[in-house]
């Protein structure tokens, strides 16, 4: 746990630095551009009484005479309720009452944290009551919108308010368990974001930092709980209910997101079934949307009051005639549309994973994922993804398996998946999977990766293993390979390696190992 402190400790400090600056700006640019309009900031009674911190913005001239479509947004995790006031102003002009809160437990609101429970959810619907009684708002038309913590708030308090016709979720999520413990293993650096960011800007609650206490620990005896407490929070969840009232869901994410990981959305995605729409960008968790909150130009914003503007206003702006499914390769080119998330990889390629190969455990191998925020930053404004020299990776503790090198380009398209046998020595073990673009030196760029963790095993006995990565958007050039990488340690992930344990992995005749690799069509 040593290792696991220090990793704690120093993503801490960035993640306490990174939410007070970008907190601060944004305290300060938007209400500056703000103050010249006719912003009321207010006092909301939400759930239980306690005070909701809040801003409203009305459009230029309303008198009470008319009514107009209402748009709700929760702050972000950390964030202070100045945080939309760009986009707000730019609401309110184009004919949108627009009411931003201070969430729970944050900054001047009072309460303590809840983490989109169900006081989160019970006061968004009680800042609903307050703007139709307050403001020119019109109940039968309210949206709601969020970056990342108000994102997943505003997905559950559709589900469970039908007054909410549409909703634009921003680097959301829409399964918690499957965002911050995928494969059983505590992604470590996000929770540590939420963590910090939580004790620093907010109060948590004593629930909140016993489930954080629990998540650091990895005690197995309170996992049936803490999956519990994550699937009481995951707008997926409530998907049937979501679908019954009818809520038009826009979905918009990023392939590199280190706190909310895009499968997850997808996933949730398939299960909408009434008007919805899915995006995905080059970034990491919120950075896509920043710009927005500057009032600069930025297509993840325009591209919500587009919803807003036909859902909420009846506009025919041709929003619901576009390809639903919209992607971005993080390699650059316009943006590619699909009907469904299924047919984004609509061809998969399978890469032979031959042989037996046995891993030592506890030290990390010089491949991983890259550092939290920092790296996946860098592949969107600069195309450096994490890299690592794979012919210079120790096999000792990296197994690794090649393609052939590409005579055209891969466009790889959402998420691969890796089929394999493992014999372990010891009854639980971690493992994290990488996919490189490898170049003619054999710098290989990571395209993709997934960690897992296993529990309750019989050393010695081999079992099948089938783990799905996180889903991209990334085109391998023409001349160079695939690699398929797989490891025990990732700083991004808390390891369940016990001392000296090894992991085998093999190909038997009757179940070879394979990674299955989706390709959009040529």
């Amino acid at each position: 746990m040593g290792q696991h402190r220090r990793a704690l400790r120093t993503t801490a400090a960035g993640a306490v630095s990174a939410s007070l600056i970008a907190g601060g700006i944004l305290g300060l640019a938007p209400a500056a551009h703000a103050a010249a309009n006719d912003v009321r900031y207010v006092d909301i009674a939400g759930d239980g009484g306690t005070v909701l911190k809040a801003n409203v913005v009305t459009p230029a001239g309303a008198d009470g005479a008319r009514r107009y479509p209402l748009v709700v947004l929760p702050t972000s995790w950390g964030f202070p309720q100045v945080e939309y006031l760009a986009q707000a102003q730019r609401l309110a002009d184009s004919g949108y009452v627009v009411l931003s809160y201070n969430v729970r437990g944050f900054w001047q609101s009072g309460g303590e944290i809840d983490v989109a429970g169900p006081r989160d959810v019970a006061d968004a619907s009680k800042v609903v009551d307050w703007a139709l009684a307050h403001t020119p708002a019109d109940v039968r038309h309210i949206g709601m919108a969020g970056v990342s913590y108000g994102a997943g708030i505003s997905l559950l308090a559709a589900a469970h308010d039908p007054r909410v016709r549409a909703v634009a979720s921003l680097s959301g999520w829409g399964d918690l368990i499957d965002s911050i413990y995928s494969g059983r293993t505590q992604h470590l650096q996000a929770a540590a974001v939420l963590d910090t960011v939580g004790t620093v800007a907010g109060r948590q609650s004593a629930e909140s930092r016993e489930v954080f206490s629990a998540f650091y620990s990895g005690d197995l005896t309170k996992e049936k709980d803490l999956v519990a407490w994550g699937k009481k929070r995951s707008p997926a969840t409530y998907a049937d209910q979501l679908n019954r009232n009818g809520a038009a869901v826009l979905l918009a994410g990023s392939w590199g997101d280190t706190i909310f990981p895009p499968r997850q959305s997808a996933a949730f995605y398939e299960q909408l079934t009434g008007p919805k729409r899915l995006e995905f960008r080059p970034g990491d968790h919120a950075t896509a949307e920043i710009t927005g909150l500057f009032g600069l130009p930025n297509d993840v914003w325009t591209d919500t009051e587009r919803w807003f503007d036909h859902y909420l206003k009846g506009e025919d702006n041709g929003v619901d005639r576009e390809a639903p499914v919209r992607l971005k390769s993080r390699t650059g080119g316009g943006y590619e549309g699909y009907p469904d998330w299924k047919s984004v990889g609509a061809t998969r390629s399978r890469i032979a994973l031959g042989g037996d190969t046995t891993l030592h455990t506890n030290v990390d191998s010089g491949a991983d994922g890259g550092i939290v925020f920092l790296s996946s930053i860098l592949d969107q404004v600069a195309q450096l993804p994490p890299v690592a020299s794979i012919p210079l990776l120790p096999r000792r503790w990296a197994a690794v398996w090649q393609s052939q090198k590409y005579a055209t380009a891969q466009r790889v398209r959402g998420a691969a998946t890796l089929h394999t046998t493992v014999t372990p020595t010891e009854e639980s073990g971690t493992l994290v999977a990488y996919l490189y673009d490898v170049g003619p030196l054999g710098l290989g760029k990571l395209v993709d990766n997934a960690p897992y963790t296993f529990h309750g095993r019989t050393p010695g006995r081999p079992f099948g293993l089938d783990l799905e990565m996180f889903s991209t958007a990334y085109d391998v050039p023409a001349g160079h390979r695939l690699a398929l990488v797989v490891d025990t340690v990732d700083p991004l992930y808390m390891e369940h390696n016990p001392s000296g344990a090894r992991l085998t992995f093999s190909s038997p005749a009757n179940d070879p190992s394979y990674v299955s690799v989706p390709l959009r069509e040529q």
